[in-house]
C-alpha cells in the first residue's frame, strides 16, 4: 500500500513546492505587511489628538478659542505664547481634541508650529475677511511656510481655512480667498523654486515642491485634504450675540 501511495505524496510534494501554492504565499505576505502598516498608520493618527489654530495677527484666533470652548464673548489681546485647552467635540463628549493657539507674530509664529506640529491631528489656519485684500502676500506665505514643512507633509494634517470676520460688510467670500491664495502660493512656488544653487550644481535651501509640477497649484495637489469656511468668532450681533462657527464645529466632529 506504501509503495502504492508514493506517486501521490509526491505529487502533493511538488504541488506545495509550484508557482501556485507560492503566488498564495506572496499574497498572504502581502496583505499581512499592508495590515500592519495600516495600523502603524492608524496608531501614529490617533496619537496626534491636537488641533492648531494658525494665522496672522488679528485674525481673530484667540477669540475663535474662546467661543469653541465658553461660546463667550471677551476682549482679547494680541498672543506671545500658546493656549490650551481640551474641546469636546460631540453632544456626549465621547469625543474630544486639544485646541491649541499659537502666536500670529511673525516672530513667534514659526517657532510655536516646530513645538506642536508633531502632534497636529488638524490644522485651522484663521484668515480675516476683511484685511485679506491687504494682507494676501503675508498669509500665502505663512501658510506656504506650514504646507512645505516635512513634518507636515509626512503626517498630512486635515486642514481647514477659516474665512473669520464674515459679520463685517466687507468681508471677502471664501471662494475668492480660496482662488487668491492658489495664485499667491503658485507664484511663491515658482520663485523660491529658483533658488541659487551651489557650486556642484545641488540646489540650496530649497524647500519641497508644492503641488505638481508643471501644473498650476490648487490646494486639490496636497497630500492632506483642505477645505475652507467662512465664520465669524464676533458674529453680528457683536459682544451681546453668539458667533457664527457652525462650518467650522461641524468640521471638528469630522477630524475628531
Amino acid at each position: 500500500m506504501a509503495g502504492g501511495l508514493e506517486p501521490h505524496l509526491e505529487a502533493l510534494r511538488r504541488e506545495l513546492h509550484g508557482p501556485a501554492v507560492l503566488s498564495v504565499l506572496v499574497a498572504l505576505i502581502a496583505v499581512i505587511i499592508t495590515f500592519l502598516i495600516w495600523r502603524f498608520v492608524q496608531g501614529r493618527r490617533s496619537s496626534r489628538k491636537a488641533v492648531l489654530l494658525l494665522g496672522l495677527c488679528d485674525a481673530g484666533k484667540t477669540l475663535l478659542f474662546a467661543r469653541l470652548l465658553s461660546g463667550r464673548y471677551r476682549d482679547t489681546q494680541t498672543s506671545i505664547t500658546d493656549s490650551s485647552a481640551v474641546y469636546r467635540v460631540s453632544q456626549d463628549k465621547s469625543t474630544s481634541v486639544t485646541l491649541i493657539d499659537l502666536p500670529g507674530h511673525e516672530s513667534l509664529r514659526l517657532q510655536f508650529l516646530e513645538r506642536f506640529k508633531a502632534a497636529a491631528r488638524a490644522i485651522v489656519f484663521v484668515v480675516d475677511s476683511v484685511a485679506f485684500q491687504r494682507e494676501v502676500k503675508d498669509v500665502a506665505e505663512f501658510l506656504y511656510q506650514v504646507l512645505v514643512d516635512s513634518t507636515v507633509l509626512r503626517n498630512a494634517p486635515a486642514l481647514l481655512i477659516a474665512c473669520n470676520k464674515q459679520d463685517v460688510t466687507m468681508a471677502k467670500s471664501a471662494k475668492l480667498i480660496q482662488q487668491q491664495l492658489e495664485k499667491e502660493l503658485n507664484t511663491l512656488r515658482v520663485t523660491r523654486s529658483a533658488a541659487p544653487t551651489s557650486l556642484d550644481g545641488s540646489a540650496t535651501g530649497v524647500p519641497a515642491q508644492l503641488g505638481k509640477k508643471g501644473k498650476d497649484f490648487d490646494f486639490s495637489q496636497l497630500p492632506m485634504k483642505v477645505e475652507f469656511v467662512e465664520c465669524s468668532a464676533r458674529g453680528s450681533k457683536g459682544e451681546e450675540g453668539e458667533a457664527d462657527l457652525e462650518g467650522l464645529e461641524k468640521w471638528l466632529v469630522k477630524v475628531a
